[in-house]
């Protein structure tokens, strides 16, 4: 055996090598350690390990003894990790070092000889790419599930009438299914954030070492290959201070938790009493201690809520990074806290938000009673004016206006009024009217691409679960 110290004694032998004579006080080993949640990328750094020791091989920098020793010890710690059987150390800083220490523990010098040509900085930079780059990918599955689930809805509901709204006002008729489609395009534009995302982060920095590159000979196409990157990265110095993708990550994150915490506020405001337009079973809601008739819309309203985690851990990261200098510094180390932290919300969110459209009741007889109500069809009325009586809108908008005066005052809709009282404010006003004054004559006549006609809706729904197969 080497006389080559023992990482895991703690006393003095620390992986800072001999340049330090006393260990580190108990306070600076616990800002310095990081194993406590960079553990969470333990399969990513014994795949970049895998792939360093076959390069190295395959260059004569290892020999073949050693790469087969080193892989063999990889699987066995793999094992050990997965069963929960690891003794992850704190003295030992991080996942990197408490591989390294428990790989040289039972393979001796075959262990230390790994960490030649590669850094903890970029091994770091490779590892926490690799873990985002899963992260996106289980993430984009499950973007596309609640896509799907909106999809159906919306394909049951694509006739049934709700009221639209601006400003929370009652504005125009439209279907239930348009307005679970504008959350499939939302969620789809969500998709194609992490797309981009994942295709600028697939390049790989092992082999960057600390900051300026290795004397050895190694091959970088070969790992970043080897690891299902793209390319190498082609500035040592930007590879292994570079955190952007875990920026645009966090970025793409918090744009689609917003999407999810607004698709939450509906859902809490339909199931509400005043609105009554859809219900949430027991599964996804929860009673009072004191009102026995509550049930509460709870997964909705922490949807709602944890998006302030995801966006702070955006901002969180950008403050961190606005201010350091090349190349690596330790300030870094507090980028894998917030992106894994945003990442179990989102992932959260998402399967509750998914499991909640899979779960509600939609009361379309409300809903339909609520779509003609606070003077929807008045944009009909003025629509038919302007297409029949050809009206210049501004005058038409002007007319309507007036129609809808007359028939608050009444305390009637504009259906209520008879022809002579809309003929009193424009002669030209037929019998007609009253064909486009309707809910249903109203939704169907909206046939514009991307309008709330249900042959449209149903048409997108139908595009969408195709594509989504």
């Amino acid at each position: 055996m080497s006389d080559t110290p023992d990482l895991r004694n703690a006393d003095a032998n620390q992986q800072w090598g001999g340049r330090f004579a006393a260990g580190p006080s108990v306070v600076m080993q616990e800002i310095n350690a990081s194993i406590g949640f960079d553990r969470k990328m333990w399969r990513q750094d014994i795949k970049g390990s895998l792939a360093h020791a076959a390069m190295l091989a395959r260059l004569g920098i290892l020999s073949a003894e050693d790469l087969a020793a080193i892989r063999q010890g990889l699987a066995d710690i793999a094992a050990e990790i997965d069963a929960g059987r690891f003794a992850f150390e704190d003295t030992l800083e991080d996942i990197h070092m408490n591989v390294e220490a428990r790989l040289t523990e039972r393979i001796g010098d075959a262990g230390r000889r790994l960490h030649t040509a590669r850094s903890r900085n970029d091994q770091v930079a490779t590892d926490f790419r690799l873990w985002v780059r899963d992260a996106i990918d289980g993430l984009d599955f499950q973007v596309a599930d609640l896509m799907r689930a909106l999809a159906d809805r919306a394909a049951q509901h694509a006739a049934d009438p709700m009221p639209g709204f601006t400003h929370l006002q009652t504005a125009q008729p439209v279907t239930f299914g348009h307005h679970l489609l504008a959350y499939v395009e939302m969620l789809a534009r969500d998709r194609g954030r992490l797309a981009d995302a994942r295709r600028r982060l697939n390049e790989c920095p092992l082999g960057s070492a600390a900051l300026a590159g290795t004397s050895f000979p190694i091959d970088r196409e070969m790992t970043a290959k080897a690891l299902g990157f793209d390319r190498p990265t082609a500035n040592s110095l930007d590879a292994v201070s570079d955190r952007d993708f875990a920026l645009e990550f966090l970025a793409a994150a918090a744009i689609s938790a917003m999407h999810l915490s607004r698709l939450a506020e509906e859902i809490i405001i339909w199931c509400s009493a005043p609105f009554g337009f859809i219900r949430l079973s027991d599964a996804f809601t929860t009673g009072s201690s004191i009102m026995p008739q509550k049930r509460n819309p709870d997964a909705a309203e922490l949807v709602r809520a944890k998006t302030g985690r995801v966006n702070g851990a955006l901002i969180g990261l950008l403050t961190v990074m606005k201010g350091l200098p090349m190349a690596y510094a330790k300030d870094m180390q507090e980028d894998k806290e917030q992106a894994f932290d945003a990442a179990e919300a989102w992932e959260l969110c998402l399967a509750a938000m998914t499991g909640m459209v899979r779960d509600m009741t939609a009361d379309t007889a409300r809903m339909r009673g609520f779509a003609g109500s606070g003077f929807a069809t008045a944009t009909d009325l003025a629509d038919w004016l302007v297409r029949v009586l050809r009206l210049p809108f501004r005058t038409a908008h002007h007319v309507t206006g007036r129609l809808v005066a007359m028939a608050e005052a009444k305390g009637v809709d504009l259906a209520g009024l008879t022809l002579a009282e809309m003929q009193a404010v424009e002669p030209g006003i037929t019998q007609a009217i009253f064909d486009v004054l309707t809910v249903d004559a109203s939704v169907a006549s909206r046939t514009s691409f991307g309008g709330t006609a249900p042959a449209n809706v149903a048409a997108q729904a139908a595009r969408w679960q195709a594509a989504l197969a």
